[in-house]
């Protein structure tokens, strides 16, 4: 199986994954804050918990625009221009990478800025930038979870196997199947 095709299957699985995680959070979260709240809160509780709430909300919506946008369709050849449709795949991850990089950014300690930093390096992938894309993938692969610091380790390794370093490839390939994760199975 070529690089292009492995990755666009761990990317649909995350993309999808992260979507509906998203999805049953946005939904949940503000049923939860109300329904955990004791009797003996205050107004200034109250309060941070709304600005909690409206704070995760507020990241989650980012990373999902940026995903909107990785996953935008591509024209077909010859057809009128439409607002949202993408020419290529370089422009759409040139697009995309400017949103995940803020959040990245913005966020880049919390679970949605780790998935931000996963994402910018993919992009930064697909459009040549290897060494930055380097970078980024290291940083989502020291993140705190499995399913992410893997695809992100996988990813890392195809960049070293298409650099010619392919001992630190086959290092990174050997810990993988050490420690598999949903996404990234030892197979």
């Amino acid at each position: 199986m070529d690089t292009q095709t492995r990755h666009a299957l761990k990317k649909d699985k995350f993309a999808q994954a992260t979507a509906s995680s998203v999805a049953g959070s946005a939904a949940t979260a503000p049923a939860l804050c109300v329904g955990s709240l004791p009797a003996s809160c205050t107004g200034a509780d109250c309060g941070r918990i709304y600005l909690l709430g409206h704070e995760i909300r507020r990241r989650r919506t980012s990373l999902g625009a940026a995903l909107d946008i990785y996953d935008a369709p591509l024209s077909i050849p010859g057809a009128p221009a439409e607002n949202g449709v993408y020419s290529s795949t370089a422009d759409r991850s040139k697009a995309a990478n400017k949103l995940f990089a803020a959040v990245a950014a913005q966020y880049g300690w919390l679970p949605q800025g780790a998935k931000a930093h996963y994402f910018v390096g993919i992009t930064d992938q697909e459009t040549g930038q290897t060494a930055a894309a380097e970078n980024e993938l290291k940083t989502a692969g020291a993140s705190w979870d499995r399913n992410l610091a893997n695809l992100a380790k996988l990813a890392l390794a195809s960049i070293y196997h298409q650099t010619g370093r392919d001992s630190q490839a086959i290092g990174i390939y050997n810990a993988l199947i050490a420690k598999p994760s949903e996404t990234v199975s030892p197979a």
